[in-house]
């Protein structure tokens, strides 16, 4: 065993989880050749709807070293959001007569109710580059959260911090799932993490819960995701999918809910995840609402991707085709 490499190995992990992260594994950096066809079959047969991104940079997507020369290790870090409290959960959806369809609160999915993830994490990761330089020395370092093409859930799994679930997310036996992903890429030598192996079992609540059957095991046809829909979407959600929406108007937190390793999830303990707005808007109040208000409430938040536009459109889509 290289001494070096192990003891700079467990002192990546001490600071990490100083920082508040929840996790921390390193695998060596190479060419995931196993995910070579899958994405390529993935891409090919349209999975990705409108995601023309996930075309691009196939071969960065798959080696790391062609984003960061002379990278040796990728850094897989875990950050929990869990809250037991979100700010948007109703007692009745749309489909409750006795209510009028304009005052219910439609949902937003857990990730996106407190400040914009990426500013977070890439905070946090900035702070453990400069502790690691001041243990370490000087290195090459890129630093990525769901911003750089690098197949995130794959190097997870490859650095042994979960497995690769039958909803596609990353699952831990003692977190469940609710957890962001960030890696940093450098050229410094670790003692390297093993994959786990998968405990999905005979289970199929995920695939059996998810409303526009986007979900075969382990395979997501991100065109019929609700997250897809409600976020990525640029043009109007296709008629096909009217009544499907189960209250959700940005992203879906269903396959989750419904996994029983979630029942471990444990609340964050970062402020800057606690939701933004104690109150969230009714449907009606999403509809009336004007850009500015939008910016006000929204402004570091998630939702701000979407814009307004698109978040109405999400809320007729909620309640049901041709409310204005």
């Amino acid at each position: 065993m290289n001494l070096a490499a192990n003891h700079r190995r467990q002192r990546l992990q001490a600071l990490a989880l100083e920082l508040g992260f929840l996790d921390c594994k390193v695998a060596q950096a190479r060419r995931l050749d196993e995910e070579s066809n899958r994405l390529e079959t993935w891409l090919s047969q349209g999975k990705h709807g409108e995601m023309s991104y996930m075309e691009r940079y196939f071969e960065e997507r798959l080696d790391p070293r062609r984003l960061l020369d002379g990278c040796r290790s990728v850094i897989v870090l875990l950050h929990n959001y869990y809250q037991t409290n979100p700010s948007n959960e109703a007692e009745a959806g749309p489909s409750d007569p006795s209510l009028d369809p304009l005052s219910i609160t439609p949902k937003i999915a857990l990730y996106a109710q407190g400040e914009d993830y990426h500013r977070v994490l890439k905070d946090k990761m900035r702070t453990l580059v400069q502790r690691m330089r001041g243990e370490f020395g000087e290195f090459s370092v890129r630093v990525f959260t769901d911003s750089a093409p690098i197949l995130e859930k794959s190097w997870a799994a490859l650095a042994g911090a979960g497995w690769m679930g039958k909803n596609t997310n990353l699952l831990q036996k003692k977190t469940g799932s609710y957890f962001f992903l960030a890696e940093i890429l450098c050229d410094l030598e670790f003692t390297y993490d093993h994959p786990v192996r998968d405990h999905c079992g005979e289970c199929n609540r995920c695939v059996e819960a998810c409303p526009t059957g986007a979900l075969e095991p382990y395979r997501l046809d991100a065109s019929r995701c609700l997250s897809y829909l409600t976020i990525e979407l640029k043009n109007q959600i296709p008629s096909t999918f009217e009544g499907q929406s189960e209250g959700w108007a940005f992203g879906c937190d269903i396959c989750q809910e419904v996994c029983p390793w979630n029942r471990f999830s444990v609340p964050h303990q970062e402020p800057r995840f606690d939701p933004m707005n104690p109150h969230q808007p009714t449907a009606g109040e999403w509809l009336s609402m004007t850009e500015e208000e939008f910016r006000n409430k929204y402004k570091n938040s998630p939702l701000a991707r979407t814009g307004l536009q698109n978040m109405q459109r999400n809320i007729r889509f909620v309640l049901g085709k041709g409310r204005g």
